[in-house]
């Protein structure tokens, strides 16, 4: 079984997306033959300074290592360093009809928000089902906001294998629910588009005032809260134990406890989560051709890949 999954090096990596995209994908590297690529050519939708482009590319790989990635099992590497996918994906292009992407929530979400309606942002799924089909992938996890972009993925895997014969196998989503259930500071979807982050290796200082900011209501210091509707309780309950989460959802109900407090022992546990992952992140910086090596490494096991797939697509089409 193989399994493929990208992230996009649009900025620093924050706790929305290791519980997103982070930790699904290095519980799966156990199941299967895994390829995680950094999603530079996406990125350029969005991050047009060359500069940051690169330095953000390589700190997704050294933050996903620290995380526990095992170069050994998964194949990293950059989306750029596969020539292969834009070759596939212009030829996707010459099949996808322009309504199949006029409807993708993806794109109308994005131009909503202010983003520049370009051409490329326009055909991102056919990019996506590019890199999903270029490696012969079985799964793609993907969050609940992220299902119609497989399901696009199928629709031009079908259009192909009937026009030209049957050249792609149809890739399975393994749907998560992580995405949805990541909370920002300001109780909006963790995102970096919103500004309310807080990243997985910021020093201590800045974590804990990202953590303080949370915002919350007026209620005061002896009043019963509700947890449900408190972001402070939903990014605890993915770092603590079940018996913690009983404890802090018995503290919120039964007042007396002020929000600061409540903050404070979030931040106190997301600090002793993280802990280990700094000291690997520390042991990866000390040596600095190990992330280099990674990459290359992981772009020659995917080229190989993507080549074979490549040569039956050029055969079929009539390249």
């Amino acid at each position: 079984m193989r399994i493929l999954s990208g992230i996009q090096p649009s900025g620093i990596l924050h706790i929305g997306n290791y519980f997103g995209m982070m930790r699904p994908a290095i519980a799966l590297q156990a199941e299967g033959e895994a390829f995680y690529f950094i999603a530079d050519y996406h990125a350029l939708t969005s991050l047009k300074d060359p500069a940051t482009l690169r330095e953000n590319g390589r700190r997704v790989a050294i933050d996903f290592l620290a995380c526990g990635l095992d170069p050994e099992r998964a194949a990293l590497f950059r989306q750029s360093d596969v020539p292969q996918v834009t070759e596939l994906a212009w030829i996707l292009s010459t099949i996808a009809p322009i309504g199949l992407l006029e409807r993708a929530h993806s794109y109308k979400d994005k131009v909503a928000r202010g983003m520049t309606a370009s051409a490329g942002l326009f055909t991102y799924p056919v990019l996506m089902a590019a890199d999903i089909l270029i490696y012969n992938s079985d799964i793609v996890p993907v969050g609940k906001d992220q299902k119609q972009h497989i399901e696009i993925t199928r629709d031009l895997a079908v259009k192909m294998n009937e026009t030209f014969g049957e050249i792609f196998k149809l890739p399975e989503p393994r749907i998560h629910g992580a995405t949805e259930t990541v909370p920002g500071i300001d109780g909006q979807k963790m995102s970096k588009s919103y500004g309310n982050t807080i990243d997985i290796f910021g020093d201590e200082k800045e974590m804990r005032k990202r953590v303080m900011s949370i915002v919350t209501d007026s209620s005061p210091i002896e009043a019963p809260k509700d947890p449900d509707n408190s972001t402070i309780f939903q990014l605890y309950s993915l770092f603590a134990t079940k018996e913690e989460i009983a404890v802090m959802c018995e503290a919120f109900r039964r007042g007396g406890t002020g929000y600061g407090d409540f903050k404070k022992q979030l931040f106190a546990k997301l600090w002793d989560y993280f802990e280990p992952m700094r000291k690997r992140r520390a042991e990866i910086l000390a040596d600095p051709r190990y992330v280099e090596g990674v990459l290359e490494r992981g772009a020659q096991r995917a080229n190989e890949v993507a080549e074979k797939v490549m040569a039956r697509v050029r055969e079929a089409v009539g390249l």
